[in-house]
């Protein structure tokens, strides 16, 4: 469930299923109703297992600093349905939801589409409505029969590959490779990060099967300590600051700045050195260790290999530290592993319930195998254990649980 998303579906009584349909066939026939918004837009579209919305916040803050008006589609939600679809940072309004709901139950879209379909949609039109100059559309899962793959892009970035949604998309890196790999088009460019060599063979015989430029961080460009270097183009930006912090997050700038490049070469944008490097330093992303109180981090990892990468992060910003982890996850994640890779860096664990209909019970997450006491807390407790100073904490395990945390501890 998306929070306030059916208030606007009961409004315009513009049912639609909340269920997950993998399949570009419903939403290809919305646009053909609504008139095809998506194709006066300029779209740059990105996919992968980690990394998406860092990337895409960093190619947002450096178009912004180069004056361009950027529409941005995200999910899941931070608080409600308006976050996902933002302009130059702004939430989508009420007034402006109306009208595109307006515009939605005129064209009769209804019962023909899934909630993720139909919010999709949504976004198209108000970027179409407003006219933005470049639209980052993240894709939902996947990316070949997603929803989001409607669009021809300018530039297709796929930061990281992992194991995920396996009952969707495949149980081996090959089979996600695949969907991932669906986003990139004929001739158009496309950037990834360090992608594991056999997803990368995927991607990359995509690529030369749509003869599409192909842009690897380590090969066409790399990234060394606040150093960016693009090997093709020979260009080299230094002093590049940022307050995402950890070492991956230094990979999602590089390839936010290659993907980058290659949209304002379509676009015809006058690159400026400092734009960029004023982006980077003001690319913030919400649940990404994110500090919310001074002993309070909030970080949505929610699969084995962004655990792996928060792991880093604290041991990078509290050596010789543990942490208190408090935690709530998806079941159809691999939450064993999840507490496996936090047990070096925390010093208890506090597990969580949250209401969405796929979370694991914390009394399950308790009863796994750990090295690490553990204990459950309320929501509210958790609340109001935050704000007790004595001691670290971090937040994570599923970005549903940080929004059902803020609206709790109003964060």
């Amino acid at each position: 469930m998306i929070p306030k998303f059916d208030d606007y579906k009961l409004r315009w009584h513009l049912p639609s299923d909340d269920v997950i349909k993998p399949g570009l066939e419903r939403i290809l026939q919305a646009l053909h109703q609504l008139g095809q918004p998506q194709k006066a837009l300029q779209v740059m579209h990105f996919a992968g297992t980690n990394g998406k919305g860092s990337t895409l916040t960093f190619v947002e803050q450096i178009a912004r600093e180069h004056g361009l008006t950027v529409g941005k589609f995200m999910s899941p939600c931070i608080v409600d349905v308006h976050d996902q679809i933002q302009i130059n940072d702004q939430p989508i309004t009420e007034v402006q939801m109306d009208k595109v709901f307006q515009q939605m139950a005129a064209a009769q879209l209804h019962n023909l589409l899934t909630d993720f379909e139909l919010l999709t949609c949504a976004a198209l039109l108000h970027f179409h409505n407003e006219q933005v100059d470049v639209v980052l559309l993240e894709a939902g899962m996947g990316g070949r029969e997603d929803s989001t793959n409607v669009i021809m892009p300018i530039v297709s970035v796929i930061p990281s590959i992992a194991l995920e949604h396996t009952n969707f998309l495949g149980t081996t890196l090959a089979q996600i490779a695949s969907h991932k790999a669906g986003i990139i088009k004929h001739s158009k460019p496309t950037v990834v990060g360090r992608l594991p060599q056999e997803a990368y063979e995927v991607v990359k015989a995509e690529a030369e099967l749509q003869n599409a430029p192909l842009f690897t961080l380590g090969e066409a460009f790399e990234v060394e300590g606040t150093t960016y270097r693009h090997l093709e183009r020979q260009i080299e930006i230094s002093h590049l600051e940022r307050r995402l912090l950890g070492m991956h997050q230094g990979d999602n700038m590089a390839v936010a700045i290659t993907a980058f490049l290659e949209m304002a070469s379509t676009l015809s944008v006058m690159i400026d050195i400092a734009a960029i490097q004023r982006g980077i330093y003001t690319a913030q992303v919400p649940g990404r260790f994110e500090q919310v109180l001074p002993h309070v981090y909030l970080d949505g990892a929610h699969n084995p290999a962004s655990i792996a990468a928060l792991v880093q992060t604290i041991q990078q910003q509290f050596p010789d530290e543990r942490v208190e982890i408090i935690m709530g996850m998806l079941a159809d994640k691999d939450v064993a592993k999840a507490i496996q890779l936090l047990e070096p860096v925390a010093s208890n664990f506090i597990f969580v319930d949250f209401t969405n209909p796929r979370a694991m019970r914390a009394e399950q997450m308790l009863e796994m195998p750990s090295t690490v006491n553990g204990t459950i807390m309320t929501l509210q407790e958790v609340a109001n254990y935050l704000k007790q100073d004595n001691s670290t904490k971090v937040v994570t395990g599923s970005l549903y649980l940080l929004s059902e945390l803020r609206n709790v501890c109003s964060l």
